[in-house]
């Protein structure tokens, strides 16, 4: 996944930004089991994709509340 700056997310429509959040989990996934099994080499991944996903989490979140 893509590291996103703040300005490219707000910039995604509401299905993408939908996608992304989806890829940021399953890559969370990934990463918890490759790190139980011994595979993991690159631990800063955890930081990078929870950030982003907080950050792809509250722009959804402020549209939702925008649109109503």
């Amino acid at each position: 996944m893509a590291d996103l700056d703040k300005s490219d997310v707000s910039k995604l429509s509401d299905i993408e930004i939908t996608e992304k959040i989806n890829e940021a989990r399953r890559e969370l996934f990934d990463l918890r089991f490759q790190l139980a099994t011994r595979q993991l080499t690159e631990t800063h991944r955890f930081k990078k994709v929870r950030v982003q996903l907080a950050q792809l989490l509250t722009i959804q979140g402020e549209r939702s509340r925008s649109n109503t």
